[in-house]
């Protein structure tokens, strides 16, 4: 399965990485459709429901547009049917963030764009999945074996991310040099487009295909997501003008082209979102148990909570205290919430017990 990604890509850089070649072998940088460029967030921990960058042809936008000219989208990860009925997408009683290639042709939800030729390119840095192990799971970063220029992503912070963002969004000339950086992990995906029966606006989303893991991949996890190696898998992925559905499938077949590296449990919450999420870690290394907050918040409760002075057993209940206030009394005026609780919330209660 798929469920967690990376994509730490400005919205041009992504343009540059993602160069295309089309029917005539001519290389090209894809263009964002109009406005999603602002819908697309860098991360380092994308999770379903998300917006991702996904390449597609043009055709689907634009009946006049090439089959074979290939523009960037941002949609949104789950596949919500066309023919879904409800007003709210997240009313969706099933997951559709994956879909196995085996029962593309046996599922409505996934036949449908399937035959309509709606192909995409999950675009990503790489991907997490778990490995198993006896008390919790080891998460990996898994990912295409990068040149000399591709390292794994700088590590500047989510603010960064945003702030290179919005200057992005002023150029308006594509870079066509080679690009360097990063090699970005090409995943076949369907997608659909869902326009709510009361109106409003159509709403694009995709499901990530999985095949059986590749023998490199398998002591991690028995699925992994349907890789396109190389730019003529790209095109003929893309192409469903030229190539049909059922040859397009003869595509989707585990690869062993990909490396990993174990990373830190941090990425295990969607919300971490930090250059730490996909840095190499050591999983020999234990480290020691941190508090959470929540154990925090209860320990500093059951220190308000314990009593100043306990007693002994054979203490006399009636003898005085150092202000000539029977000792009792002090006590009293000393019980924490938890003991008030215990004892309860009257004086003409009994003690619970």
């Amino acid at each position: 399965m798929c469920g967690r990604t990376a994509c730490t890509l400005a919205p041009h850089e992504l343009s540059r990485a993602s160069h295309y070649r089309d029917r005539t072998g001519q290389r090209r940088p894809p263009r964002w459709k109009d406005g999603d460029s602002d819908k697309y967030r860098p991360s380092y921990n994308k999770s379903p429901q998300s917006f991702s960058p996904v390449l597609l042809s043009n055709r689907h936008f634009n009946k006049e547009a090439p089959v074979d000219e290939c523009v960037l989208a941002a949609m949104r990860w789950g596949l919500v049917p066309a023919w879904f009925k409800e007003n709210d997408p997240n009313k969706m009683q099933y997951n559709t963030s994956n879909c196995r290639s085996e029962s593309l042709l046996e599922k409505k939800s996934y036949k449908d764009p399937l035959l309509k030729g709606q192909r995409c390119v999950i675009l990503a840095d790489g991907f997490y999945e778990w490995r198993r192990q006896e008390k919790d799971k080891q998460p990996f970063f898994i990912y295409f074996p990068q040149s000399q220029g591709g390292q794994v992503p700088s590590p500047q912070s989510t603010q960064e991310l945003k702030s290179d963002q919005e200057l992005d969004q002023g150029e308006s000339e594509l870079d066509t040099s080679d690009w360097t950086g990063w090699r970005l992990l090409t995943i076949a995906g369907l997608f659909d487009s869902w326009t709510p029966p009361c109106g409003g606006e159509t709403l694009y989303t995709y499901t990530v295909i999985t095949v059986d893991a590749s023998p490199n991949l398998q002591n991690i996890h028995d699925r992994m997501p349907a890789v396109l190696d190389g730019e003529d898998e790209v095109r003929r992925w893309l192409d469903f003008g030229e190539v049909k559905s059922l040859e397009a499938i003869k595509l989707l077949q585990p690869k062993s082209c990909l490396t990993f590296h174990p990373v830190s449990s941090l990425v295990n919450n969607s919300r971490n979102n930090s250059p730490e999420c996909l840095q190499p870690v050591d999983p020999t290394i234990k480290k020691s148990t941190q508090p959470t907050a929540s154990s925090k918040m209860m320990m500093s409760w059951l220190k308000t909570a314990s009593p100043t002075k306990r007693k002994s057993p054979d203490e006399n209940t009636s003898a005085k205290g150092p202000e000539g206030k029977p000792a009792a009394e002090k006590q009293n005026k000393l019980t924490g919430p938890l003991q008030q609780w215990l004892m309860g919330t009257s004086s003409s209660k009994k003690p619970r017990t």
